[in-house]
């Protein structure tokens, strides 16, 4: 059972319609919702008080308002979703202590409970700028996999790195030029969920990029490379499936039709 969050955080949804593997991809129809709303609606099941999607689109926004769902417009040139989030806060008018959840505008089947509990670690960390949410791997595919995220921690659950790369790196876990078997305990798989304070986000777009950010081309790296703590809650279950490509659309369009 999910420990109860802090009452009173907000959940962000960016949105953009730009996407290079699959256009118009935040009103992609999934069971006769756009898939946008269907992220809105899980995370509408979670604890926070509000649930808004920021848009770079008005048909972003009119389809989640035909639902039922707050949306507002931000710029279309952002860079990167943490961007539009800031502007979203300063649009909602969030104090600089407020809790925001980033979630995903392509995770229609999130666990609300996961949620709970990325809003949950940040409140309780108040060390932490970030809290973020891993799962462990349990195939060597995933674990070699550049696609795949993966990340580090001290003992306190804070972030030490988050890497494409096969780490922690076992020394004497290989055969030949490949991985014979996963190293124990198992490595960790980064869900990209994240909580931040409306003040942080206000500051995240200012900090200078970082060489391993650019390097790595994952935007997280750029808080901890100018000192700032991200914290981890690892779950027992992965996600459902997120939508990168028509090929995911369809796997989510069967497994929310049956």
């Amino acid at each position: 059972m999910s420990t109860p969050a802090s009452k009173g955080f907000t959940v962000l949804i960016p949105a953009r319609m730009a996407s290079s593997r699959l256009p118009n991809k935040p009103i992609a129809d999934i069971a006769g919702t756009p898939m946008v709303v269907r992220v809105a609606q899980r995370a509408l099941l979670s604890q926070a008080s509000r649930v808004v999607v920021a848009a770079d689109d008005q048909r972003i926004v009119q389809a989640c308002r035909a639902h039922g769902i707050e949306a507002l417009l931000t710029r279309q040139d952002h860079v990167s979703g943490s961007d539009r989030l800031a502007e979203a806060c300063q649009l909602l008018g969030l104090p600089d202590d407020a809790v925001v959840v980033n979630v995903q505008g392509d995770e229609p089947v999130i666990p609300p409970a996961l949620i709970n509990e990325v809003a949950r670690l940040l409140t309780d960390r108040p060390d932490a700028s970030m809290s973020t949410a891993a799962h462990a791997i349990s195939s060597l595919e995933e674990f070699t996999n550049p696609n795949v995220v993966k990340v580090v921690m001290d003992a306190r659950q804070m972030a030490l790195y988050f890497s494409r790369a096969p780490i922690p790196w076992w020394r004497d876990g290989q055969s030949g030029s490949s991985f014979k078997a996963l190293p124990n305990p198992a490595p960790l798989r980064h869900i990209g969920i994240y909580g931040y304070r409306a003040g942080f986000l206000a500051l995240f777009p200012k900090l200078p990029p970082a060489p391993v950010e650019t390097m790595e081309s994952l935007e997280q790296l750029r808080a901890m490379w100018h000192g700032h703590r991200i914290a981890v809650h690892v779950t027992d279950e992965a996600p459902g499936p997120g939508v990168d490509t028509p090929e995911d659309l369809e796997r989510v369009r069967k497994l929310l039709a049956n």
